[in-house]
């Protein structure tokens, strides 16, 4: 007893010093970083914080002195979230009486009347759904509140928000500016982009913005916010040892603006870690925006893809002739570009939504689709579709299939079908027409066609020059003028 006497002796409850350090990842989480003032003797000392998140992972945190003159050890931490309210004081004075408030209306006035009952259960549960009240009035029993409770304190075991309390061990006494960190829920960002070309034409500009969230139950005021561009690896809530409970969190990266030093960034162990460069307020409950990254005249043009049998890939031998008809004649548009320097760009792009407008005729901004991008680093292209044009249709169709496969014999080495003509093989000509109904506007389309059948192939005729994009895939460049038909054709050789 004397020691606990002792120890509350040397009790202080502290608070944490302006300027906090956030550094925010995009999956619900944070780490925090405070100062905190103490006031400490040799040997153990009570120590009260409240100046924690109501989601904070108690045992994450890490305290010290940072200018490590002092040897500080948390002999015991005891994490308190239960702040005060109706439920929690009526439990606390069960078995007791008090004063309830009701209010009643006659005659267009109202007036209040005392009410004097005995809480014989609040309903209070902790941690599980509550429960009615039962309250005595005048020797009656009734499972409701007879009016707004009174109380007259708050109770021996109540707080107002929570708290840490640690019993500290010091090396010896002193009075300094600990460092407090912990890792907290309640927090996420995100980017998003918007695009802006004019009527005519592929130059734009672009302009980025972070949306930061805080549902931590605290306010940062003034705070030191950072971002980390990775992905780290962090244990779900609830989960077990082991690894079996982890999955990817996926944080971004935050970009200098093109203009301003908004933000600086530097490499920090297997991650980017970028800063903003001024102190930033993060209230509680609130939604803050920030305008992160802004680029003028960028170079994005448009392209436009047919490819009419997308759905179609290489999964193995195909030698069913029906495979290769389809109905779609959509054209999608892209929008692509470079993120380099020569582009005004060359920074890291964090993932996000991207929108697209263009001014009309008239000045006014139309929107014209919208598409998420991946992570993005510098020198990289980014392409994303933003809808379907309306004046341009493709058709494919399939109009020669040749096929040397089948004898009812397999080879037992290959496992394939033999043919009784010697190696097996597939002809295949497909016929593209590409229509532009634009009235003025020539634009080229790329056609993309899928060499799904196997993956032994070869262009033996074609009317157009093509690229090989991979293993399975080819594209023509084809131009098309307004109002202009264009007939594409190639003829393709599969063998075993």
């Amino acid at each position: 007893m004397k020691t606990f006497l002792a120890l509350l002796a040397l009790s202080v409850t502290v608070a944490a010093l302006a300027e906090p350090a956030l550094t925010i990842y995009n999956q619900n989480f944070a780490v925090v970083r405070d100062s905190v003032p103490l006031d400490l003797q040799a040997g153990a000392n009570v120590v009260r914080y409240p100046g924690a998140t109501a989601q904070v992972e108690p045992d994450s945190v890490i305290l010290r002195d940072p200018a490590g003159k002092h040897s500080l050890q948390i002999l015991e931490q005891n994490y308190r979230n239960d702040p005060v309210n109706e439920s929690l004081l009526l439990s606390l004075f069960e078995g007791k009486e008090i004063n309830f408030i009701k209010e009643e209306t006659q005659n267009n006035s109202t007036s209040q009347r005392v009410i004097r009952g005995k809480v014989i259960r609040s309903g209070h549960v902790p941690g599980g759904e509550p429960q009615a009240p039962i309250i005595e009035v005048n020797g009656q029993l009734q499972f409701s509140l007879p009016g707004e409770p009174r109380f007259s304190d708050l109770g021996d075991d109540t707080i107002l928000k929570p708290a840490f309390n640690w019993l500290l061990q010091s090396d010896k006494p002193g009075k300094f500016d600990a460092e407090v960190g912990y890792v907290t829920g309640g927090f996420d960002w995100s980017a998003s982009y918007n695009l802006v070309s004019p009527e005519k034409g592929d130059q734009c500009d672009l302009t980025g913005w972070i949306t930061m969230n805080n549902q931590s139950g605290k306010t940062f005021t003034d705070a030191r916010i950072k971002l980390l561009a990775g992905d780290v690896n962090k244990i779900q809530p609830g989960g077990g040892g082991g690894g079996g409970g982890s999955y990817k969190m996926r944080a971004f990266a935050m970009p200098m603006t093109v203009n301003a030093p908004a933000v600086s960034e530097k490499s920090f162990d297997e991650f980017h870690l970028y800063s903003i460069a001024r102190p930033t307020t993060l209230h509680d409950r609130e939604t803050k925006q920030v305008e992160f990254v802004r680029a003028e005249k960028m170079y994005a043009p448009t392209i436009y893809v047919y490819d009419g049998a997308e759905q179609y890939r290489f999964y193995g031998l195909n030698y069913d002739q029906n495979f290769g008809n389809s109905d779609n004649k959509k054209i999608i548009i892209q929008r692509e570009f470079k993120n380099a320097e020569t582009n005004q760009l060359g920074i890291a792009l964090p993932a996000g939504k991207l929108r697209f407008y263009r001014r009309d005729s008239e000045g006014q901004l139309q929107f014209v689709g919208e598409n998420t991008i991946d992570h993005t680093p510098r020198n990289e292209t980014v392409r994303v579709t933003t809808g379907n044009a309306f004046d341009l249709v493709g058709e494919r169709k399939q109009t020669d299939f040749k096929v040397n496969i089948f004898s009812g014999v397999i080879n037992p080495q290959t496992g394939l079908p033999m043919t009784a003509s010697g190696t097996p093989w597939i002809d295949e000509t497909f016929e593209i027409k590409l229509r532009n109904h634009k009235k003025t506007e020539a634009v080229e389309i790329r056609v993309v066609e899928h060499l799904y059948r196997w993956s032994n192939w070869e262009i033996t005729k074609h009317s157009d020059d093509f690229v090989k994009k991979d293993a399975q895939t080819i594209e023509f460049r084809i131009p098309v003028k307004p109002d202009e038909e264009k007939t594409v054709t190639y003829t393709v050789h599969y063998s075993w």
